[in-house]
């Protein structure tokens, strides 16, 4: 089993609850500015990640949810990689949207919004 990210989330914002009903996340490394930090899941990252981009197919799990990723965007391992940032939209399309967008299989969005706490790992492996 290859890691490709391993976090951890240390902080939600008060926004992040509306977004994930909608199954939206947004991740940023510790130490974003505050206005990002209202709509993101802060957190640290554990274990350094891969360079290479999750594989079409690799698990997304956050606390005990799991899905599929179903497309990076061009830019958003980088992203990730520099910054601690990417949006994952748990909307099951097969190509993302935005370059810094992570896609995955659809979920519960109340099961994503109870497992979005402090604490909770956040591991993307294939």
């Amino acid at each position: 089993m290859t890691i490709s990210l391993n976090t951890r989330v240390t902080a939600v914002g008060p926004e992040v609850a509306d977004l994930a009903e909608g199954g939206v996340v947004i991740l940023f490394a510790d130490g974003s500015p505050s206005e990002l930090a209202e709509v993101s899941v802060l957190h640290a990252i554990t274990a350094e990640p891969s360079a290479e981009a999750p594989v079409t197919g690799a698990t997304i799990s956050i606390g005990s949810l799991e899905a599929k990723i179903t497309s990076v965007g061009d830019s958003a391992w980088q992203k990730v990689l520099d910054i601690g940032h990417v949006v994952i939209s748990f909307n099951g399309a097969d190509n993302a949207e935005r370059p810094g967008e992570i896609c995955a299989s659809e979920v519960d969005t109340e099961l994503l919004v109870a497992q979005l706490q402090t604490g909770a790992s956040i591991i993307i492996r294939a």
